[in-house]
C-alpha cells in the first residue's frame, strides 16, 4: 500500500460512487416520447407553474432533504415542448410500460458485473421536492446487485444498479422561483453505485473511468455534456458521510475528494476547539432593523429600504471561528452562509468579517454586538431581506452554527462551487429512506431466462473491446486513448460503414476533435452518420485528408449534408489531368525545383490537393 492509502486508511477515509448515465433509446423510459433533446430551433409552445409539498414515504416518515426543500417555498415554472414532454412527464397520465429497449441495456450492464438480478423488477418512487420532477417524484426500479468490477488485482464491489428516470433541467434558478425545461424527463438512466470502500481518491477516479468505458462499450449510451455524471459520498473518523452531486469532469474528481477530506479534518478541529471552551453557546435570534436604519452598508439599507428587516443572534465563544479556513476561499461563515441562503436570501454578514467594508461603522457594530450580546469574545451574524425569508434564513444559520458545536460535520448533499479551488457548497440535508414508496401506477415486470442470456450475449467486455482494437490499430497509446474516449461507438461505427484507414479515422477522432473544440467548434454536435459520410467522401477520392477537417468545422456550423458542405465550401478534390494541370503551370511560372511545385500548388490547394498523390506524380514525371 502507497504512502496516499496509508494515510486515508488512518483517518478512516470511506468512499463510494454513484454512476448516472443517460441512455440512447429512442423513447424515454415510461412514454413513448422521442428520447433526443430538442434543437436550439425547436421552441417550447406550453408552459405549467407548481408547488410542491413533502409527504411520507414507505416507512410512514417524511424525508429530511424533503422536508427542507419545502421550506423554501419556491414556485417551479416548467417550459414543455409537445414533441419532447407529453402527460405522463407532466404527471397528468399514468405511466406506460418500462421501455424493453432500456431495460435490456441495463441487464447487459448488471451481466458485465456479474450481478444477482431478481426474478421479478418493482418501479418504485424516489420523493424529490427541488422542482427537478414536476410529478414531486422519481421512478426508480432496481435491476441488480451484489456485482463486482475488477481493478487490476483489486476487486470493487458493486451494490446496486438502478434504470431510472432523467430529471428536468434548470434553466434560470431564484431564490423564489426556478425555471425548468421538460424535454430530459424521463429519459432512460442507469445509476451504478459502488459501496464505500474505495481506498483512496485516486482509486475513485479509476473506478469511474472503468465504469464509463463499460457503459460506452454498450454503444447505447448518450454523450456530451451533462449525459454523464459521477456522484461521491465521503466520509472520514468524526466526520460524517457526504454526497456530492454531479461531477462530470472525471480530471477533478480526485481533487474535490481531497478538498471534502480536508474539509471534514478542518470542521472536526474546529468542533473540537470550540468543545475545549467554556461558555460556547448560541443567542437567540433578534430582529435589529431600528438601530441599523440609516446605516450606509448598502446591502442592509436597500434591505430596509424595501420593507425587508435586519436579524441576528451571538455566538458565545466563537470570536475568531466564523473566520477559521476550511477550504481555499472557504470559511465556517461560508458555511453558515450557505444555509441561509437556501432561506432566499443573499448570505450573511459575520464579525470575523471586515464589516466596515460592507458600510456599517463602528458604532453600529458596537450597537449590534451589546443588543444581541455577543461579547468581546463572542461573536455575531446578521441576516437582512424580506421579513419571511430573512426569519426562515436566521432558522437555518442557527442550526448551521449549532451543528458546528454539536457535530462538526453534518450529513449533506453538496454541489461544486468552484472548478478551479474544487470546493464545494451545501445544497440540501442527506436524504434516507423516508422518500423511497412503490410506484402503484406501474406493474412488477418479470425477468426471464432468455432476457439474461441475451444481456450475457451483449454485455460489454473491454479486454475483447481491447483486442479488436488491437488487431485495427496495433498496441500503443491510440488504444488505450479509445478505450477512455466517449468517441470509441463513433469509431466503431465509422469502421463497420467506411473503407477509410482505421488510424485515420482514430486520430481524427481524438487529436483532431480536441484541437478544433479548443478552438471554439462544436464538433460534438456532428452526428455520427455526418461522420460516415465525410469518411466516405474521403475514401471515394472526393475530398483531401484536409478536406476532412475542413467538412467537420462547416458542419459543426452548420448541420448539412456532406455533399452541400464540400460545394459551400469549394473543397472538391483535384486529382488526375486537373492535378496535372497545377503542376504544369506552376512549372510554367517557372517552378523548376520538385520542392518549389509543391510549395506553390500546396499554398494554393491546401483543402484540395492530397500531399501525397502530388509527390507521387512529380517522382514519376519525365525529367
Amino acid at each position: 500500500m502507497d504512502i496516499g492509502k496509508q494515510h486515508y486508511k488512518e483517518i478512516g477515509f470511506m468512499c463510494g460512487l454513484e454512476i448516472h448515465q443517460r441512455l440512447a433509446t429512442s423513447e424515454k423510459l415510461f412514454c413513448s416520447c422521442t428520447a433526443r433533446l430538442p434543437t436550439p430551433e425547436e421552441k417550447n409552445n406550453a408552459v405549467i407553474k407548481r408547488h410542491q409539498k413533502a409527504v411520507a414515504g414507505e416507512l410512514g416518515l417524511v424525508d429530511r432533504a424533503a422536508k427542507f426543500e419545502e421550506e423554501k417555498a419556491r414556485e417551479f415554472v416548467y417550459e414543455v415542448n409537445e414533441d419532447h414532454a407529453c402527460l405522463v412527464d407532466l404527471d397528468e397520465e399514468p405511466p406506460h410500460g418500462m421501455n424493453g429497449e432500456a431495460l435490456a441495456i441495463a441487464l447487459s450492464m448488471a451481466s458485465s458485473m456479474s450481478m444477482h438480478v431478481p426474478e421479478e423488477i418493482q418501479p418504485m418512487r424516489k420523493q424529490v421536492v427541488d422542482g427537478s420532477n414536476p410529478s414531486g417524484f422519481q421512478r426508480t426500479t432496481k435491476i441488480g446487485m451484489d456485482g463486482f468490477i475488477e481493478l487490476g488485482s483489486h476487486k470493487v464491489n458493486i451494490t446496486s444498479m438502478f434504470i431510472e428516470e432523467e430529471s428536468a433541467g434548470i434553466e434560470t434558478s431564484a431564490p423564489g422561483e426556478i425555471l425548468y425545461d421538460t424535454s430530459r424527463i424521463g429519459i432512460p438512466l442507469i445509476e451504478i453505485d459502488t459501496d464505500p470502500y474505495i481506498r483512496s481518491p485516486e482509486e475513485a477516479k479509476e473506478v469511474a473511468l472503468k465504469l464509463g468505458m463499460m457503459l460506452r462499450l454498450t454503444g447505447k449510451v448518450q454523450r456530451g455534456i451533462g449525459s454523464i455524471r459521477q456522484d461521491v459520498n465521503v466520509s472520514i473518523k468524526g466526520g460524517a458521510r457526504v454526497e456530492i452531486k454531479g461531477l462530470q469532469d472525471l480530471d477533478a474528481l480526485d481533487k474535490f475528494i481531497e478538498n471534502e477530506v480536508l474539509r471534514q479534518e478542518r470542521l472536526v478541529a474546529i468542533k473540537e476547539e470550540l468543545g475545549s471552551k467554556k461558555g460556547i453557546s448560541l443567542g437567540t435570534p433578534k430582529e435589529v432593523t431600528a438601530m441599523l436604519r440609516g446605516t450606509k452598508a448598502k446591502i442592509i439599507s436597500n434591505a430596509i429600504g424595501s420593507g425587508g428587516i435586519v436579524m441576528g443572534f451571538a455566538l458565545h465563544g466563537f470570536a475568531g471561528v466564523l473566520g477559521k479556513e476550511v477550504n481555499p476561499g472557504r470559511r465556517l461563515g461560508s458555511e453558515i452562509s450557505d444555509y441561509a441562503k437556501m432561506g432566499g436570501v443573499n448570505g450573511i454578514m459575520h464579525s470575523d468579517e471586515n464589516l466596515e467594508g460592507y458600510g456599517l461603522s463602528r458604532e453600529e457594530i458596537e450597537l449590534v454586538r451589546k443588543e444581541l450580546g455577543a461579547g468581546k469574545d463572542g461573536a455575531f451574524i446578521l441576516i437582512s431581506g424580506k421579513n419571511k425569508p430573512a426569519s426562515t434564513a436566521i432558522r437555518f444559520a442557527l442550526d448551521r452554527a449549532r451543528a458546528a458545536i454539536d457535530t462538526g460535520v453534518l450529513l449533506e448533499t453538496r454541489g461544486a462551487v468552484n472548478n478551479d479551488t474544487y470546493t464545494t457548497r451545501f445544497l440540501r440535508p442527506l436524504p434516507g429512506g423516508s422518500r423511497m414508496y412503490p410506484e402503484t401506477d406501474a406493474r412488477p415486470i418479470s425477468i426471464t431466462g432468455e432476457m439474461l442470456a441475451r444481456a450475457k450475449l451483449d454485455a460489454p467486455d473491454i479486454d475483447k473491446t481491447k483486442k479488436h482494437l488491437e488487431k485495427d490499430l496495433g498496441s500503443g497509446t491510440l488504444v488505450e486513448q479509445l478505450l477512455l474516449s466517449p468517441r470509441l461507438q463513433a469509431y466503431n461505427d465509422i469502421v463497420a460503414n467506411t473503407n477509410a484507414d482505421r488510424a485515420f479515422v482514430a486520430n481524427t477522432l481524438l487529436q483532431k476533435f480536441t484541437e478544433l473544440r479548443r478552438s471554439g467548434f462544436n464538433v460534438d454536435s456532428v452526428s455520427t452518420g455526418r461522420m460516415i459520410d465525410i469518411f466516405n467522401a474521403y475514401v471515394s477520392g472526393k475530398i483531401t485528408k484536409n478536406g476532412v477537417e475542413e467538412l467537420l468545422k462547416a458542419i459543426s456550423a452548420k448541420d448539412q449534408p456532406v455533399h452541400s458542405a464540400i460545394k459551400e465550401r469549394g473543397i472538391e478534390r483535384i486529382t488526375g489531368a486537373a492535378l496535372e494541370k497545377l503542376v504544369e503551370q506552376a512549372k510554367g511560372s517557372g517552378k523548376n525545383d520538385k520542392a518549389a511545385i509543391i510549395t506553390e500548388i500546396m499554398s494554393r490547394h491546401r483543402l484540395n490537393v492530397d500531399g501525397e498523390e502530388l509527390n507521387k506524380m512529380l517522382k514519376q514525371a519525365k525529367p
